[in-house]
């Protein structure tokens, strides 16, 4: 199979934890994958192909978003099969502790909306011609912290994908006449290197006792991208092990 007859997604957030675990399934299945994170590609890049397909991009930055629109489109042979909005940050306090409504400054609530929410929408309505061309798929990872007040998640970062949840169901409206499904995933406890201390105070009251696992999560977000969710859009996906039970 040449290259260009190659499905693609482009990944935001690809350099660790879910955004890693993704590029390894979807590579497994013969996809091309174009990634774009705020790291440089690692030295020893896992995928075929992934120094050529990265693009270093803050996703903090609106206008550095807007202006990677047209290098990402470069990229592509007029098609695009998934467009995967993975990247988010969730910033600390002082010792990792969390930062609440009345601690957050006005700067590190715009930084995270940008990451967390703004860039989605950015991506898609930019890449939205090559996302028709293939019938493609959007996928927004919201997080269980969407729904819920978390001992460790912080206000901005909470709220900005309960925003990301309720954009899913207008872009789901709005970009479905083009043929374009949009869904979400929204994962919980999931064993990455950004888990908080007493993490495991929380997996000892989930219905099935342990963490996820990185692959779990890319397993669906292959769900959503493949023919097997054709009639499946509008909608969140929780993958928590019944957290929101």
């Amino acid at each position: 199979m040449t290259t260009d007859d190659r499905k693609v997604m482009v990944l935001t957030g690809a350099s660790r934890g879910i955004g890693h675990a993704t590029v390894q399934r979807f590579a497994a299945e013969g996809w091309r994958i174009i990634t774009c994170s705020r790291d440089p590609i690692p030295d020893k890049c896992p995928w075929g192909g992934g120094r050529e397909d990265h693009i270093q991009l803050d996703l903090s930055d609106p206008s550095k978003t807007i202006d990677a629109i047209e290098t990402i489109r470069g990229k592509l042979n007029g098609h695009l099969n998934a467009l995967v909005n993975n990247a988010g940050i969730s910033p600390k306090g002082p010792g990792g502790s969390r930062l609440n409504t009345l601690d957050t400054d006005l700067r590190t609530w715009g930084q995270v909306f940008h990451v967390n929410f703004f860039a989605s929408i950015v991506l898609a309505r930019g890449l939205r011609q090559e996302l028709s061309a293939a019938k493609g798929s959007v996928v927004n990872v919201t997080s269980i912290a969407g729904s819920r007040v978390h001992p460790f998640a912080g206000a901005a970062y909470a709220t900005s994908k309960a925003a990301l949840k309720a954009l899913t169901r207008e872009m789901a409206h709005d970009f479905g006449p083009l043929g374009v499904r949009v869904n979400a995933i929204a994962p919980g406890e999931i064993e990455t290197s950004i888990l908080s201390p007493g993490t495991e105070k929380i997996v000892e009251t989930l219905p099935l006792r342990r963490l996820g696992q990185p692959k779990e999560v890319a397993d669906v977000i292959w769900f959503l991208c493949s023919d097997q969710s054709s009639y499946v859009t509008g909608t969140e996906i929780e993958v928590n092990a019944g957290q929101h039970v």
